[in-house]
């Protein structure tokens, strides 16, 4: 998979080279700073800094069409966009495999890059695999049922750390003093924004605190992947789901939603819980195998598939989170 990425990034940056060259005496340098994001919540993040000066910069969010970080692959434009850019903020796991070609042939060497793992360093988890969650690759003749209550799955990075609203904070922080690097004129205006913006999603972590502390369950239950690990872990809940957050599999198997429909039944749960953008068949099947097959399911977005319709119609990271805790405060009753 890796030599197939390579490949195909080389094939990309010639292509690139080859249209760059005929279009050098025709396309002037932008004034403009220019900033890429793969993902939105680094974009949201971004224009939140930025403020008012956001209409000074070109700001780019990459996947920008409801395709998930796990499924993308970067269009020669979107190579381009990074090659010139003045800042390029990725989260850095194995969904990025192909970002190291793209930046070794980068135009700008003087880009900054903010790479999300990489700035959290030892509090990144490993995706885990949980009693009762099928493992990737599942035979559905020759299921193994896990177990153990925990173990780790290939010592593989779990991306989603955005979802935690404490290391928002961290990595906004980041940010912001990147960009008051490249634009120092105005790092006053960045400095301010970002303390203000971290006031709110610290206001919104202790709502999510207060919350957990007042309910009556402590655990929760996916008919899905399960991308939401940084945030369930914050607060220090248990799960239950069907698969890893990076998860390829679309398809339970008979035990694994036969163990979770028992599960949901042993528990007495309000609802099983799905994210976006999936057709929610497992957790629809789940609730259909209960005693009283009554549960509610319910989406909780993991912001994968956001595009720029979303932004357009004014979506923001708070407000996906805002709601994310209205689920939460359901599912926990």
């Amino acid at each position: 998979m890796d030599k197939i990425v390579y490949i195909f990034i080389r094939f990309l940056l010639i292509a690139f080279i080859l249209i760059g060259c005929g279009n050098n005496n025709a396309t002037a340098k932008n004034d403009k700073l220019s900033i890429v994001a793969t993902i939105f919540p680094e974009y949201d993040w971004v224009c939140e800094i930025l403020g008012d000066k956001v209409k000074n910069v070109e700001v780019t969010m990459l996947l920008d069409n409801g395709v998930d970080l796990h499924s993308y692959q970067p269009t020669i434009n979107d190579i381009a966009k990074i090659s010139d850019c003045d800042m390029f903020i990725y989260v850095g796991g194995e969904s990025d495999g192909w970002v190291n070609g793209a930046l070794k042939n980068a135009k700008n060497d003087k880009m900054k890059v903010i790479n999300l793992l990489e700035i959290l360093g030892d509090s990144v988890k490993t995706e885990e695999l949980i009693e009762g969650m099928q493992e990737e690759g599942h035979d559905h003749h020759h299921h193994e049922e896990i177990t153990e209550e925990k173990y780790e799955h290939e010592e593989e990075k779990d991306e989603h750390v955005w979802l935690s609203l404490k290391n928002a904070k961290i990595l906004c922080k980041v940010i912001a003093d990147n960009l008051s690097e490249i634009d120092p004129e105005n790092k006053d205006i960045y400095s301010a924004n970002v303390s203000a913006y971290i006031e709110k999603l610290s206001a919104l972590d202790e709502e999510y605190n207060k919350m957990v502390n007042g309910s009556n369950r402590k655990i929760v239950l996916f008919g899905d992947r399960f991308p939401f690990r940084y945030l369930i872990d914050d607060y220090g809940l248990d799960y239950y789901a069907a698969f890893v957050g990076c998860s390829a599999e679309t398809e339970a198997s008979f035990e694994t939603v036969a163990f979770l429909s028992k599960k949901t039944d042993e528990l007495k749960l309000p609802c099983v819980l799905t994210i976006e953008g999936a057709n929610h068949k497992i957790a629809e099947t789940v609730v259909a195998n209960t005693y009283s097959k009554n549960q509610k399911v319910l989406t909780m977005d993991s912001m994968q598939s956001t595009t720029s319709s979303d932004v357009k119609n004014g979506i923001t990271y708070i407000s996906v989170m805002e709601k994310n805790l209205d689920i939460l405060r359901e599912a926990l009753k």
